[in-house]
């Protein structure tokens, strides 16, 4: 158990499994990490796991906890059309918890930058003793001499495009919560339990698989705007059209199957981005087009205003759930 074991042992076994990042001048083992940055501009996001309201022990494991606390904070790099290049991670452990569980938090963290940003590694973080698992992750990046994509350049007359998955994840959440969640308690996943895609839609909860690749190349297509969709596609593209002063029309048809999950559905981090007219970039596909301002309507699907759907964590969990 971690109570029972040196910080200099729990050190020893996360760097033992976290190679050097390619961009390091300096890794683990002094008061700081020295980081290179060729562009002379230096992307930084962070983003913070709690056991309890971002996951549950009955539904994840280290593994899958790792990865999914480094993807959350590489597609948020890649939203600004960065290269990620390291991870900052800051670890509150039970003294209960298994080291082996810190192991397979670390080989989740290295899977995750070989798959999804290769070349980006975990350079450095801290370690402390909490009663709550928590996971704190800073992830750096590099615009390699582009300007950033913000969320507030759409102009009117841009299409309005997405990369990656909408609403999958979500629909996992939801699977979990209705069928393995009885009494407020979570309790493991019983695969025989699962009907088709539902194993699919939990995977993508629990171990998403953002696009990081494509920031980078929406940004040399020229991306007027873009951003991670984390909180659900229309709380996200409310909040991307409100930046940039016009109104997002979405079109219900090129939302998939299920339109209302796809806007409800927070957690697979898609890159939602807008673009000149014709100017998408393999990897992303048009789901509508920017248009001028409408007074009260940032957000419109065929041609109806969209509420505040998604994730917000200080309005009533689960009160969208898909």
């Amino acid at each position: 158990m971690i109570g029972e074991v040196s910080e200099g042992r729990i050190l020893r076994t996360i760097l033992e499994r976290t190679p050097a990042s390619a961009f390091s001048l300096l890794g683990p083992g002094d008061d700081a990490a020295v980081i290179s940055a060729p562009s002379g501009a230096v992307v930084a996001t962070t983003d913070t796991l709690v056991e309890g309201p971002d996951f549950r022990a009955a539904w994840t494991n280290g593994y899958d906890l790792g990865w999914k606390a480094a993807a959350v904070n590489l597609a948020d790099v890649a939203a600004m059309g960065a290269r990620p290049t390291a991870l900052l991670v800051a670890l509150a452990v039970p003294k209960e918890r298994r080291l082996s569980f810190v192991a397979a938090l670390a080989d989740g963290f290295r899977d995750a930058c070989d798959a999804l940003a290769p070349g980006c590694a975990v350079v450095g973080g801290d370690l402390t003793v909490s009663a709550t698992l928590t996971v704190a992750v800073t992830a750096l990046g590099d615009l390699e001499g582009r300007t950033a994509v913000t969320r507030a350049g759409a102009r009117a007359g841009d299409d309005v495009a997405i990369a990656g998955e909408m609403g999958v994840a979500a629909h996992g959440l939801s699977v979990l919560f209705s069928r393995f969640h009885p009494d407020g308690t979570a309790v493991p996943v019983d695969p025989t339990k699962l009907a088709e895609g539902e194993a699919e839609a939990i995977a993508a909860q629990l171990r998403p698989v953002p696009p990081i690749g494509l920031g980078p190349v929406a940004a040399v297509a020229g991306a007027t705007a873009m951003m991670d969709v984390s909180d659900g596609l229309a709380l996200d593209a409310r909040r991307l059209a409100e930046a940039s002063g016009v109104t997002l029309s979405l079109e219900a048809s090129a939302l998939g199957v299920h339109p209302r999950r796809a806007l409800a559905g927070g957690e697979d981090h898609a890159l939602l981005a807008t673009f000149p007219a014709g100017a998408l970039p393999p990897g992303f596909r048009q789901i509508g087009s920017v248009i001028p301002a409408v007074e009260n309507a940032p957000l419109l699907c065929d041609g109806e205003p969209v509420g505040p759907l998604g994730w917000d964590p200080y309005r009533d969990a689960g009160a969208d759930a898909v």
